[in-house]
Parts: structure tokens; C-alpha cells; sequence
């Protein structure tokens, strides 16, 4: 019988449904799950709740297509060529979206208290920052005796973490090159993961170098091959970010979207399947 997890990218994303939270791997225009993200758009997904400490591309193309209910969210941003991520901008300013600011740092506390078991998770260097009182995030007392205190912040359990990797074997195990960015403890905080990679690698490989499995098969729901399919951003050592394309993007229209999406590589292969 057959143990591979690999199935199309349209099967994977139909896997989610409207009202989901989703923990996206990356960070800013690297090695973000951005084919994922643009078939949520085509399939029509909505009221969604998205979490990430670095977000940028993927939160901007799903506020700008109406996707988005909700986020928790570090830096948001396009990265220094292009500045802040305009329609996020606009969606928060407008109330159109619900927004609890993070810092990276407490976003991560956050997932490491529901992958760790426990309800929250100490976080320091928070104090004289707004976002404790925003958030209504407690402090405790050292119990230890010291007189110091700590914030601690609640357990954050996305439905998904949806990561994207260089290569899996067919039953799902994960292999990233260079750095996983908040990728592991993503995938040890939701409650299923689903995983875009770039290429399939054999098992014999995986069991020749355990030590660089990042996300191993048995937390693995489902893994969809899509080449590329980090584009417009980068996906070290097999592109770089294509900042023409981004720049493509950026500007206002349904038409502009609309062409965007039509020029991504999984709408391109789609297209010539």
C-alpha cells in the first residue's frame, strides 16, 4: 500500500476551510508557502485568521483579495525595496481586519507554549512596550523569589502551519536548506501541517541524514510539489527574489491581481498541463 502524502496543490489547499487559522513558514519574501497562498485566492477562501512574526507578500495579496478576517502578526512588511505592505496597511487602517500586534518574540512565546503543552509562555523584553496592555497579557511574579516579573503570553494553536521546503520524501518528511526562519516551532504548535516543496528527494535519502529532517513525516497531513512555488520571493539556493514581479504587483486594480496570479508558475503550469 502506497504510504506517499503527496497530492495536488489544488487538493492540499481545499484541505483548509473558510475560518482557519494558518501559522505560514518564511519569512517576509523568503521561502514563504506564496503558491499555497494564491490558491486560497483562486479557491475562494475566506475568513481567515493568519499568524506569522515576519509576514509580507502573503498577507498583503490575501487582505488585498478579501481573504482575511483576523491576524496575528510581528514586523509586516514588503522588506527595504518596497517599504510597508500597502493593502495590509490599508485593511488594518480601515478596520477590515482584526489585528493583534505582536513582537516576533511573543508571537514565538505564543507557539511555543501550545508545542510545549503548557497554557503560556514567560517573554521577556516586553516591558515599557504598549502591546502587553493592547493584548491584556498578564505578568507573573517569579516564584523563585527573585522580586522580578514576566510577562506571559497565552498558547497560540493555529489549525495549519503551512511551510514551504526545499525537498520531502514521498511520506512527508521535510527538508529545508539554509535557515527555517520559525518553520519547526510553526509546525509543532498546529494542530496539522501541510507542506509546498520545491522537489521530491528519495526516503533512502532522508534515512541516510536524519539530522536534516526539520518536520518529520508523522506530523505531515499532506504535501503538494510545486516548482517555484515561492515565487515572487526567494527560495535559497534555487532563485532569488524576483523583484520586478513584486514590483508588478504592487500597483492598484483588479486587473493588476488578476494578472499576477495569472503569471504565477502553478497558474502557468496549470495552464499548459
Amino acid at each position: 500500500m502506497s504510504t506517499s502524502k503527496i497530492i495536488p496543490l489544488g487538493e492540499l489547499t481545499s484541505l483548509v476551510a473558510s475560518g482557519s487559522s494558518l501559522a505560514l513558514g518564511g519569512s517576509f519574501l523568503h521561502r514563504g508557502p506564496f503558491a499555497f497562498v494564491r490558491e486560497l485566492i483562486r479557491q475562494g477562501k475566506r475568513d481567515l485568521e493568519i499568524i506569522k512574526q515576519s509576514p509580507g507578500y502573503d498577507i498583503d495579496i490575501l487582505c488585498r483579495a478579501g481573504c482575511v478576517r483576523r491576524t496575528r502578526a510581528g514586523i509586516v512588511a514588503m522588506e527595504g525595496n518596497f517599504g510597508l505592505a500597502p493593502y495590509y496597511r490599508k485593511a488594518v487602517e480601515k478596520k477590515e481586519i482584526e489585528l493583534e500586534e505582536h513582537a516576533c518574540a511573543s508571537l514565538t512565546a505564543g507557539l511555543r507554549a501550545s508545542a510545549f503543552g503548557v497554557p503560556f509562555q514567560p517573554c521577556g523584553g516586553l516591558h515599557g512596550s504598549a502591546l502587553p496592555e493592547l493584548n491584556g497579557w498578564q505578568k507573573v511574579d517569579d516564584p523563585y523569589g527573585t522580586g522580578e516579573a514576566v510577562y506571559v503570553i497565552p498558547k497560540i494553536t493555529p489549525d495549519f502551519a503551512v511551510i514551504h521546503a526545499n525537498e520531502v520524501s514521498p511520506e512527508g518528511d521535510v527538508r529545508v536548506f539554509g535557515t527555517s526562519h520559525w518553520d519547526r516551532i510553526m509546525s509543532r504548535s498546529a494542530k496539522r501541517v501541510l507542506v509546498i516543496a520545491e522537489r521530491v528527494a528519495s526516503s533512502e535519502s532522508f534515512a541516510r541524514q536524519p539530522e536534516l529532517t526539520l518536520i518529520p513525516h508523522f506530523l505531515v497531513d499532506a504535501v503538494a510539489i510545486v516548482p517555484n512555488g515561492a515565487w515572487p520571493g526567494s527560495c535559497w539556493p534555487h532563485y532569488e527574489v524576483d523583484y520586478p514581479a513584486v514590483e508588478a504587483y504592487l500597483p492598484e486594480g483588479a486587473d493588476v491581481l488578476a494578472a499576477h496570479l495569472a503569471a504565477a508558475p502553478e497558474a502557468q503550469e496549470a495552464a499548459h498541463a
